[in-house]
C-alpha cells in the first residue's frame, strides 16, 4: 500500500512536508512492523512528492510495497525548498512518532537511511536521537565529526565513493572513525572509482535493504 500525505509540524512554524508511506497491502492491524525513515538528496526537494521516488528506498517500495517480500513501513518525506534535513530534525522526529503511533510500528526496530543531503540528515538524526534508531545507512554524507560519538550505540553501515568530488570521502571517514573510537559499531564501505552517485551501488548490495528492514530478526 502506498499513501501520500502532507505533514504540518507543530514545532517549526509554517513547516509543511509532503511524504510517501508504504507498507504491505496485507498488513494486519495488530502487526508491529519495522519503520524505515528514508531521506532523499537535495535535488528532490520541493512540493512534488513523486520526486522522492527518483532515488533511494521509495524508488523500490513505491513500485512494490512488498519489495523482496520485506515486511516494513517505509517513510519517505520530502524536504521543502530552501532548507536541508539537518535544519528540521525535530519535525522529522515528530513525523516518525506520528506514523509509528498511527500504524503501531515496532519501536525497537526503527532505522534511517539517506543519500547525499539525506546522508547528512541520517548522521544528524542518529546523533540527535541515538536511542530512537537502531540501525542507520548514511550514503555519501557526513556531519560534525566531533559529536559523532553520540551515535555509538547505533548499528551503522556507511557508504561512499572514493571519486566523489561533491562530498569527499573524508566526510564519511571522519564520522565512522569517531564512532569506532567511542566503541561503536560502524562500518564504511568505499567504492573505488565511484563518484557522488554511490547510492545505486549501496542500495544494490543484496543485504542492505533487508538489513534496514530487520529481515534478519524475523
Amino acid at each position: 500500500m502506498v499513501i501520500k500525505g502532507v505533514f504540518e509540524s507543530r514545532e517549526i512554524d509554517g513547516l509543511r512536508m509532503n511524504y510517501m508511506l508504504t507498507y504491505p497491502d496485507d498488513k494486519r492491524p495488530d502487526e508491529a512492523l519495522p519503520l524505515v525513515l528514508a531521506l532523499h538528496g537535495a535535488g528532490e526537494r520541493g512540493t512534488d512528492v513523486e520526486r522522492v521516488k527518483i532515488h533511494g528506498l521509495a524508488k523500490y517500495f513505491a513500485a512494490d510495497s512488498g519489495y523482496l517480500g520485506l515486511r516494513a513501513v517505509t517513510l519517505s518525506p520530502q524536504c521543502p525548498e530552501g532548507v536541508v534535513w539537518n535544519n528540521i530534525v525535530f519535525a522529522l522526529k515528530e513525523l516518525c512518532d506520528t506514523v509509528a503511533a498511527d500504524l503501531g510500528t515496532d519501536r525497537d526496530r526503527t532505522s534511517v537511511t539517506g543519500l547525499s543531503m539525506g546522508g547528512f540528515g541520517t548522521w544528524e538524526m542518529i546523533c540527535c536521537y541515538p536511542h530512537y534508531f537502531r540501525r542507520a545507512a548514511p550514503i555519501c554524507g557526513g556531519g560534525l565529526s566531533w559529536r559523532a560519538d553520540l551515535a555509538k550505540d547505533v548499528e551503522i553501515r556507511a557508504f561512499h565513493g572514493d571519486a566523489d568530488k561533491t562530498v569527499p570521502l573524508i566526510y564519511s571517514q571522519l564520522m565512522v572513525d569517531k564512532v569506532k573510537a567511542a566503541g561503536g559499531n560502524a562500518v564504511l564501505t568505499v567504492y573505488e572509482g565511484v563518484p557522488h552517485n554511490s547510492w545505486d551501488r549501496a542500495y544494490s548490495e543484496p543485504d542492505l535493504i533487508p538489513w534496514l528492514c530487520f529481515a534478519d530478526e524475523k
